[in-house]
């Protein structure tokens, strides 16, 4: 019994792990028509001249196809760090999912194959990534490294994520960014998966994603929501009990009833993100759990292509 346990647990993690790399090879092989032409067979082991480099290693038969400088990568350099952060709240377990749906049509599902997602193309582009796991308590950290040791440890800690039950958490953003932004030292690019639930003052959550900008890091913010039901409220008219997965709070209404009222609150909520994280200078992108990965492998590379 011990041993079926296992080899699902291993079929499971290979089905991240794949998943992810189609994703990012169907990624790769569309990039021809993407601002990024040039940057994709290569990629993992080039990258673009600076002015000012030694033309030493540059790669003129890259150049005579793409029309763009790019020197050789060698094996030991290691390009940029990354520290992914996802929030493990109740809320991001939502919505429950019917057995006829796929485990990433979920907040929490989405973010962690996106999460793999841009794992695989930081693979192939041989930087380091670390991750942090938070809800009501600091759930997982792993520093930034670039080994296959750790890649498939870290995958591993992404797998449990899937097979957690739900249970009712809250969420501490807040505490657990400014102890995340403590632990990475070294410059960085942070990309924060999460909801946006989070009790309490916005000025002390804006505050706490600031701290993730000292040590000059750079920080996205990927706001994940099932935009059919918590942006645009779309439920049939029949009486409905709406629970806060976090508190345990209910209460039932007539979803017509506030349609429009919660709707023009929620974007209210949403420009506010917006307009705030555009004054800190943090990356912030909306994204749907029925969207595919392109918004958020375009935003890496740009970003990344920024990171100087």
């Amino acid at each position: 019994m011990k041993i079926e346990s296992q080899i699902e647990k291993i079929s499971r993690f290979q089905h991240l792990e794949l998943l992810a790399n189609q994703v990012v090879e169907g990624f790769i092989s569309g990039m021809h028509k993407s601002p990024f032409h040039g940057f994709s067979a290569e990629f993992a082991e080039h990258k673009l001249y600076n002015v000012g480099e030694s033309t030493k290693h540059i790669d003129w038969k890259l150049f005579a196809k793409t029309d763009r400088l790019y020197t050789k990568r060698f094996e030991e350099e290691t390009n940029m760090r990354c520290h992914i952060i996802i929030d493990n709240s109740s809320s991001m377990h939502y919505p429950k999912l019917k057995e006829s749906q796929a485990f990433y049509e979920s907040k929490i599902g989405f973010s962690v194959l996106a999460s793999a997602v841009l794992m695989d193309l930081l693979k192939k582009q041989r930087d380091a990534v670390g991750l942090s796991v938070f809800s009501d308590s600091y759930e997982y950290y792993a520093p930034e490294k670039g080994s296959d040791r750790h890649h498939r440890m870290i995958l591993n800690a992404l797998e449990k994520l899937l097979q957690s039950s739900v249970t009712t958490k809250s969420t501490d953003t807040v505490t657990f960014l400014h102890q995340i932004a403590e632990k990475i030292h070294r410059r960085s690019m942070i990309i924060l998966f999460t909801d946006m639930f989070q009790s309490g003052e916005e000025e002390a959550l804006l505050n706490a994603l600031q701290h993730l900008k000292h040590n000059k890091h750079k920080v996205v913010l990927f706001h994940v929501v099932d935009t059919k039901t918590e942006l645009d409220f779309d439920f049939d008219n029949t009486p409905r009990k709406f629970i806060d997965v976090e508190t345990g709070e209910e209460i039932s209404v007539f979803a017509d009833n506030v349609k429009q009222e919660y709707e023009k609150k929620a974007q209210l909520y949403f420009k506010k993100l917006a307009l705030s994280c555009a004054q800190n200078r943090i990356k912030y992108i909306p994204v749907n759990v029925g969207e595919n990965f392109e918004r958020i492998l375009l935003t890496y590379l740009a970003e990344k292509q920024n990171f100087g």
